[in-house]
């Protein structure tokens, strides 16, 4: 499988998740202390990145404890990563399909042996199937084969789709999918490639 090149701070929740004994607080503090104690800052590794925000808190503990989220807490979540989500630019949300391949295909970016200006690939086929050709994908997200094929390419699905890349905790609290565009995982122009590699009729993905 690819390396995976998004590591971010809801790794806690799953770090000594055997620990049952431990009382929520002692365990939280445990699991930080050895956290920070074992991480340290490596070229563009920053030890910053163990620093959780809200929605990554709320979801590595619903993750500890094993319960859902509450129904209000994910509601207000999901509206404060939907306020988030930035239009194109140029109001132009469909790319270059044809360069996007290579982008579903690295796993190379955001690692403490990348150069800042290492060009991020997205990963996708370590958790998702994209297209017939390519036999070596993994299933922790759907298939996305027939992507467009299967939902056309309204105005409502072409902005959902551009919005899922961009931040997809605005319509999953704590879905495993990176947050791109949030934490500039991939650029404006990268996530248009993307959202065309989707939509496109003429894309390896819906034929």
């Amino acid at each position: 499988m690819k390396k995976t090149t998004f590591i971010f701070a809801s790794v806690s929740a799953v770090v000594l998740a055997g620990c049952a004994t431990f009382a929520g607080d002692d365990y939280q503090k445990m699991t930080k202390d050895m956290l920070n104690q074992s991480f340290e800052t490596k070229g563009i590794a920053k030890h910053e990145r163990l620093n959780q925000d809200g929605l990554q808190a709320a979801c590595s503990e619903a993750e500890m404890t094993g319960k859902d989220l509450d129904a209000t807490l994910r509601k207000r979540l999901e509206q404060e990563q939907l306020a988030t989500i930035k239009m194109p630019s140029d109001g132009k949300y469909l790319g270059d399909w044809t360069k996007a391949e290579k982008i579903a295909q690295s796993g190379v970016g955001m690692a403490w042996n990348n150069k800042s200006d290492t060009v991020n690939g997205g990963n996708c086929y370590a958790c998702h199937q994209m297209t017939k050709k390519e036999i070596s994908f993994g299933n922790l997200g759907p298939s996305l084969y027939h992507y467009g094929k299967l939902r056309g390419n309204s105005e409502e699905v072409v902005k959902y789709t551009w919005g899922k890349l961009y931040n997809a905790k605005a319509y999953n609290a704590c879905s495993n999918m990176p947050r791109f565009g949030h934490l500039n995982g991939l650029t404006e122009t990268q996530i248009k490639d993307m959202t065309a590699f989707l939509l496109d009729p003429k894309s390896p993905v819906n034929q």
